[in-house]
């Protein structure tokens, strides 16, 4: 039998992220837009997104479809089967194979790289820890090991290898802090494209005017205050009290939502890929 530690067999253990996902519901997508600042920190994400020539897979150009593909990927990784997974990994294969730079670019990236990968399966499984820390505090105490080293999929249902994925959450504080201390850097030309997704440029001009600076403060506050520097984004003790405040209400909102509700959040997402997948439509 493999040793506790070993992250090739801890990978594979079950775990019920349908009740992550219920737990989450509506309240876990207020985070969403700091993790996107996250995994673009890393230059050849943020260079491989930004400056990308894949016109079907651009936010700003197809904003619907990169919402709806990066929401699928979330509930297929967690939540689908070995097949299903695959099947996905296939379609986004097919999109991530001109994600590569040119010889000459400042920033060398490679949609295929597994260490890119790594990268941005760790700022997701950041995302869903500090949900549950924060909606569910019991229970993510109680499952945080078996979450951990079950959210190893997200980033194995493409490239990562399961060896890659730390061995424990300590090792993954261990290797997050090492990132964020290292590795991570934001550019001009990276900072100009996450100011606009902050504030929603990719939407129809009067939704971004009357919620895009709601969205960039709120993004800022799920942000540490080391992603607010690279970002240069201000943020006062202020802004933290009404952040508090907000998240306390959110919270009640959020438990008082029927837990079926809830669960559609990120389940209507899998049941549209197997729609898709039924009828042979494009899955990405």
């Amino acid at each position: 039998m493999a040793a506790a530690t070993d992250p090739t067999a801890l990978a594979l253990e079950p775990y019920d992220f349908r009740e992550v996902a219920t737990i989450l519901g509506f309240a876990g997508l207020g985070a969403s837009g700091a993790n996107i600042v996250m995994q673009l920190a890393m230059p050849g994400v943020g260079h491989g997104v930004a400056a990308s020539t894949v016109t079907s897979g651009q936010l700003f150009r197809h904003p619907i479809k990169r919402g709806r593909t990066t929401f699928t990927y979330l509930a297929v990784a967690m939540m689908g089967s070995d097949e299903e997974r695959a099947a996905y990994r296939e379609a986004v294969n097919e999109s991530h194979r001109a994600v590569r730079s040119k010889p000459g670019d400042e920033v060398a990236y490679n949609a295929f790289d597994p260490e890119l990968q790594l990268w941005v399966a760790a700022c997701l499984y950041r995302g869903l820890a500090d949900n549950m820390a924060w909606l569910a505090p019991q229970r993510y105490a109680r499952d945080k090991e078996r979450m951990y080293q079950a959210s190893a999929v997200l980033g194995t249902t493409l490239q990562m290898r399961p060896s890659q994925w730390p061995a424990d959450s300590s090792a993954f504080e261990t290797y997050w802090d090492r990132t964020v201390r290292d590795e991570l850097k934001i550019d001009d030309f990276v900072r100009g494209y996450l100011n606009e997704f902050l504030l929603l440029k990719f939407l129809p001009r009067i939704l971004a005017a009357l919620l895009g600076r709601f969205h960039r403060w709120q993004s800022t506050g799920w942000l540490t205050q080391e992603f607010r520097d690279l970002m240069d984004l201000p943020w006062t003790a202020r802004d933290q009290r009404r952040f508090d405040r907000l998240n306390r209400w959110i919270r009640r909102t959020n438990a008082c939502v029927p837990r079926p509700i809830r669960r559609l959040v990120i389940l209507t997402y899998l049941y549209d890929f197997r729609i898709r997948r039924r009828f042979g439509w494009r899955l990405v």
